[in-house]
């Protein structure tokens, strides 16, 4: 499988997405659009396309962040679902995907850092890829905003904090709000670079030493059980 990673910024790490990728022994290139690396010029030869998340959002210009694109992302992004590859986004690019397929992102009703539950809905209950992950989850999250909805979208899962966690936007297309990537390594990564200091004025944002207490272990494997499924489903599809 040839993976290709879009990482905005050095401490939004793939983490667990990376782990799994190399256990495979898959290839992997990357656009580290943080080091001036370029957006890959077509997806003909990616399988995956993973769009990480970063602390921009779909409407930053580059005015405002000289290494983000955000049309130029949306134009990748579009190009995969066309090519009818695997695209999966990880927050900013969970929204990047709804933007790319004509759906505005949205401020989320909470802010999220920490981990917390999210639930599944009926059709990420019943849907063949999440059907391992039960009712119940508790996952990463460190986030604002909140991908958009086209009219085929389905929710797989919601959390009080953000009603759109996950989102299937189609078989191959895939929007994650949460952060099931993490690892304590990320984590302290993300501690470093987010201000965390009005931390106890909101419901769901943890504290740095509960941040970093955290076990990573079951919401990474039940998200290599979803790659692992995914893959699966690609390869007979291809």
């Amino acid at each position: 499988m040839r993976i290709h990673f879009i990482i905005h910024e050095h401490f939004e790490a793939p983490g667990a997405y990376e782990t799994w990728a190399k256990k495979h022994r898959h290839t992997i290139t990357y656009s580290r659009v943080y080091l001036g690396e370029p957006l890959p010029k077509c997806t003909e030869d990616i399988d995956f396309l993973i769009v990480m998340g970063g602390p921009q959002d779909p409407v930053t210009t580059i005015e405002q962040c000289p290494h983000f694109d955000t049309k130029g992302e949306q134009a990748v992004i579009a190009q995969a679902i066309y090519e009818s590859k695997v695209v999966l986004g990880i927050c900013l690019g969970s929204q990047l995907i709804g933007e790319a397929l004509g759906a505005r992102y949205e401020h989320s009703p909470e802010r999220e850092i920490g981990k917390f539950p999210i639930t599944l809905t009926k059709d990420g209950i019943t849907h063949p890829l999440f059907d391992h992950f039960g009712t119940v989850l508790e996952v990463g999250h460190w986030h604002n905003d909140m991908p958009g909805l086209t009219p085929d979208a389905k929710i797989i899962a919601f959390s009080e904090g953000c009603p759109r966690q996950i989102v299937a936007y189609n078989d191959l297309v895939f929007g994650f709000q949460c952060h099931m990537e993490l690892t304590k390594e990320v984590v302290a990564l993300l501690i470093e670079n987010t201000d965390l200091s009005e931390a106890k004025d909101y419901r769901f944002v943890q504290n740095p030493e509960v941040l970093l207490s955290h076990n990573c272990d079951e919401m990474n494997e039940k998200l290599h059980g979803f790659l692992d499924k995914l893959e699966s489903f690609y390869k007979s599809k291809n």
